[in-house]
């Protein structure tokens, strides 16, 4: 059996809202193993960003477990192997594409002379090939958010970790990123991602977990789902899912 590279055990995340106790994450379990895609997937406020924060140690657990590679939940060894998009990408403005590479490449120990050669080809493979002398502040959402899938594969890491993944991009880069995410998954990389998008991933993903409230509903193959959903196909397996739970909640 291969390794688990996530292992989340009893999991709850909870936080006060007017005065009142809030279970964003509400004791779930799951395992993603080294070399699966797995898709996240849930309504707003489903507990989704939620989790994925608890995984990369921005956010504490009430009670549970959760472990990265064997370690705890952001520790500086838990983290040494994850390439991370979160849900909003905010970058300095002036700063200008091949900086940023540079210094996301730099905090993850690579060096100068290997940046030079890394750059372009990362440029190129989220489809900013010759837009690293232009400063932050005049690409367009779907471009800062190709730019941060640049920086959270700059390192080459083993395990991708993304918040709502294809958010911002058009048709050309959602085609983009699933040839790219393909190739890593060819690679033999471990890929953790939350999306909006079921047709990503349907035809991204091994395996799917479906959260709704802050509880895990379904941890299946996405074969499993899509035969449940008949000519619907997942989308219309979780939307029977969902509306068969109280549908969603604000």
């Amino acid at each position: 059996m291969s390794e688990a590279v996530i292992a989340v055990s009893d999991l709850s995340v909870t936080y006060g809202r007017g005065g009142r106790t809030v279970h964003a994450v509400d004791g779930i379990s799951f395992t993603v193993s080294e070399g699966e895609c797995v898709g996240f997937i849930g309504v707003n406020g489903a507990g989704k960003s939620t989790t994925l924060k608890t995984l990369m140690g921005f956010l504490f657990a009430t009670s549970g477990e959760a472990l990265v590679w064997g370690q705890p939940a952001g520790t500086p060894e838990s983290r040494l192997r994850i390439g991370y998009l979160p849900e909003v990408a905010l970058y300095y403005p002036f700063m200008k594409a091949r900086e940023l590479l540079e210094l996301y490449g730099g905090l993850s120990g690579l060096d100068k002379a290997l940046l030079r050669d890394r750059i372009p080809e990362v440029l190129a493979m989220v489809g900013l090939a010759g837009k690293g002398e232009i400063l932050l502040k005049q690409f367009s959402k779907g471009m800062q958010q190709r730019l941060g899938i640049a920086q959270s594969i700059i390192a080459e890491p083993d395990l991708f970790i993304f918040d709502e993944l294809t958010s911002g991009l058009d048709p050309l880069g959602r085609h983009t990123l699933r040839t790219l995410l393909l190739g890593l998954k060819a690679q033999g990389k471990t890929i953790f991602f939350s999306s909006h998008e079921l047709v990503e991933v349907e035809s991204l993903c091994d395996r799917v977990l479906i959260i709704h409230q802050g509880r895990i509903l379904r941890d299946a193959t996405v074969a499993a789902l899509r035969a449940e959903g008949g000519t619907r196909g997942l989308e219309g397996f979780f939307i029977d899912l969902i509306g068969a739970a109280g549908g969603p909640q604000a």
